[in-house]
């Protein structure tokens, strides 16, 4: 399968979501935060760090469960800074 190329208001929204995300965890360990929403920690340091501007949607609903985000609110926090409606957050 090949992947189409992130367009760059994929990769902004992208660094939001991960900036919003590392702002959530505050104080917790990413490790505890990792193993607690079933990821790993890798997989949360790229996804804190944009480097996976578009993670799976079970993924991002698993860890703001963790951070105490609802999707609603994420949802729009990530949109607020520049996405329009309709656009993909998570592929």
């Amino acid at each position: 399968m090949v992947r189409l190329p992130l367009t760059p208001a994929e990769v902004e929204r992208g660094r939001r979501l991960g900036a919003l995300l590392r702002r959530a965890r505050g104080e917790r360990s990413m490790l505890r935060t990792a193993l607690d929403a079933g990821v790993s920690p890798e997989t949360l340091r790229k996804i804190e760090s944009g480097r996976v501007a578009t993670p799976a949607f079970p993924t991002i609903a698993a860890i703001a469960d963790v951070v105490g985000l609802s999707l609603d609110a994420l949802w729009a926090e990530v949109n607020r800074s520049g996405g329009g409606q309709g656009e993909r957050l998570v592929s």
